[in-house]
């Protein structure tokens, strides 16, 4: 009975672990990119007081510059967080010379707590 008992702890203990693993790899449900188009803006800013547009492309240069986050801000008027992705901060780094610019970002959207954001994985200004 003891050695009965030992195989199914042993057994839960090995598939909880799996689970936990795979879920922190990401392989559980990982959702696929998606291309999205839009207004590069600097969050402070466009949130603050809608600031966006050619005549703002000075100030968010700098702001982004200085550390405040990016936006993708779309035609129908949705504004995603621009996350850096972790494995290439590279395409993440070009969006920070596209402020107030039309750009196609590629990535992995998410929505949490009302927060939508892109972990950015190809960007391009169009």
């Amino acid at each position: 009975m003891k050695r009965i008992l030992l195989l199914v702890a042993a057994g839960s203990l090995l598939a909880i672990a799996s689970l936990t693993f795979a879920d922190s790899k990401g392989m559980a449900g990982k959702a696929a990119p998606k291309t999205l188009k839009g207004e590069l803006v600097d969050t402070g800013c466009y949130l603050g007081h809608e600031a966006k547009g050619e005549k703002h492309i000075s100030c968010a240069t700098k702001c982004i510059a200085n550390g405040m986050p990016m936006g993708l801000l779309t035609a129908d008027g949705k504004l995603f967080l621009i996350t850096m992705d972790h494995e290439n901060a590279d395409p993440y780094n070009a969006l920070k010379n596209m402020a107030g610019k039309q750009v196609e970002v590629t990535g992995v959207v998410s929505e949490r707590g009302g927060m939508r954001g892109i972990d950015v994985t190809a960007a391009k200004a169009l």
